[in-house]
């Protein structure tokens, strides 16, 4: 059903568990900013403590060693180990922390997956023009190459950067998400293109002076939706959902998969609308430059967050100013018929991933796929026994082990968001992904095993 070296994981991020927000050294984050100005997340409040991860470590081993899991994604705090976001200053306690995280997995013969950005840029670079500024790719690109240097020794899986959609769009054109800018139309465009600029250098950086050595792979955790028509049989509704694919999965998969450049469907409707609205600034969406490292082929593999679908019908972007909503010019809408988990966002669609597993084989030549993140969000009152999420996890791995058997798409893991409860961003905590809870009104923050982690431990015995 899975094959013999799946990989069986559970992800989390570094902002979300590890607090310890001045601990030992660490540089303020963007998120440590965006948290204290106050009236930004739910209840204001933070990651100061969260977890507790960076001091509670050996309670989260117990965990992974718990369900049995054979591969752990973690993030690196980049403000924990250079402070200042360069290696000018190296915090050398970050760097044991996270040799000490590694090295005791490696040691209960679980893989390392590690993401070296989940969101938390050093407040330093932010001040600094942060992901607007084109200096950000070099700096990343020796804060990677610190980090191979390093750890790759012991790590053979990398992500160089998270889900760089959400960080561009919630970031820096709706202000929900650190640094909360909301420069709509432009700012998210060129935050994305540095943020392929500095993965595609990190990538050569490893290739040409880390790979043969260190024999790892690399790659950029991209999200993604299934879309499809809300009406099957209308041409603008399948144009639309075309579209919203071009402007989400395709702006960061096109450049590494397909051509270096953006999908054609997305630059001709940003110029199409600046033309439109008589906007002189050149293109509002960035081209690569031929004297910088090629964007294409760097992946090593296909890193797919997915959470969720939607219906896409034309229209319902001309709001008459600048937006990527009016670019895409598409509305995505959720089916009644779909259930939705916690959070208004997530309908559990449980056919979209293997829908998106299909069309990611077939648009971008059957790459390998991790499945980096996949979960299901609980609200309200606590559910320790949480049937709903336990059958969506022997449901979704149902569908998975469909794409690979029937449908040949070359999955080779599964990463559970998240191994325990922790700070939803703008949520807080108040929306619960773990399969582990964590009471944070218990000041020793205790770890339980939902219903669900049982299962999903019971599922792992089986299939591995």
């Amino acid at each position: 059903m899975f094959p013999g070296n799946f990989a069986w994981g559970a992800a989390t991020a570094a902002y979300q568990i590890e607090g310890g927000w001045q601990a030992d050294g660490k540089g303020a984050s963007i998120w440590d900013t965006f948290c204290h100005q106050g009236g930004r997340v739910l209840g204001d409040q933070s990651g100061d403590v969260s977890c507790n991860s960076y001091q509670l470590w050996n309670q989260d081993l117990d965990c992974i060693k718990q369900l049995g899991l054979t591969h752990y994604r973690l993030s690196f705090s980049w403000p924990r180990l250079l402070p200042d976001g360069t290696t000018g200053h190296v915090n050398q306690k970050g760097v044991r922390y996270y040799s000490r995280v590694i090295d005791d997995l490696l040691a209960s013969g679980v893989t390392p997956m590690v993401t070296l950005y989940h969101f938390d840029l050093p407040q330093a670079l932010q001040d600094q023009g942060g992901w607007t500024s084109p200096r950000i790719a070099g700096l990343f690109n020796s804060y990677a190459k610190f980090c191979f240097r390093t750890f790759g020794d012991r790590v053979k899986l990398w992500i160089t950067i998270n889900e760089p959609y959400v960080c561009a769009k919630l970031g820096h054109e709706d202000g929900v998400h650190a640094p909360g800018l909301k420069e709509p139309g432009t700012a998210a465009y060129l935050a994305g293109h540095n943020m392929l600029r500095a993965h595609a250098a990190a990538w050569h950086s490893y290739d040409s002076l880390y790979r043969a050595q260190q024999e790892g792979a690399v790659s950029l955790a991209i999200n993604g939706d299934w879309l499809e028509p809300l009406r099957a049989g209308s041409g603008e509704d399948r144009a639309a959902a075309e579209r919203c694919r071009a402007f989400t999965l395709g702006w960061f998969a096109w450049p590494l998969f397909v051509t270096g450049d953006y999908p054609e469907a997305m630059r001709s409707a940003v110029d199409a609308q600046s033309q439109k609205l008589g906007y002189n600034g050149g293109s509002r969406l960035p081209r690569f430059s031929e004297d910088e490292p090629a964007v294409l082929g760097t992946a090593d593999f296909f890193a797919l967050n997915y959470y969720t679908s939607r219906k896409v019908k034309a229209g319902g972007g001309g709001c008459g100013r600048m937006s990527m909503k009016a670019d895409r010019d598409a509305e995505e809408v959720v089916d009644p018929s779909w259930p939705v988990c916690g959070v208004s966002w997530l309908a559990v669609v449980l056919p979209g991933l293997r829908n998106l597993l299909k069309y990611i084989k077939d648009a971008f030549g059957s790459p390998a796929v991790y499945i980096t993140e996949n979960g299901f969000s609980q609200t309200g009152p606590l559910q320790l026994e949480d049937e709903q999420r336990s059958g969506f996890y022997r449901d979704t791995l149902s569908e998975v082990a469909k794409a690979i058997n029937e449908d040949g798409v070359d999955v080779r893991g599964y990463f559970a968001w998240s191994l325990m409860d922790n700070f939803e961003w703008a949520d807080g905590f108040s929306v619960r992904f773990g399969l582990f809870h964590v009471d944070f009104a218990d000041a020793k923050l205790p770890r339980t095993l939902y219903r669900s982690g049982r299962e999903f431990a019971k599922m792992i015995s089986t299939y591995k």
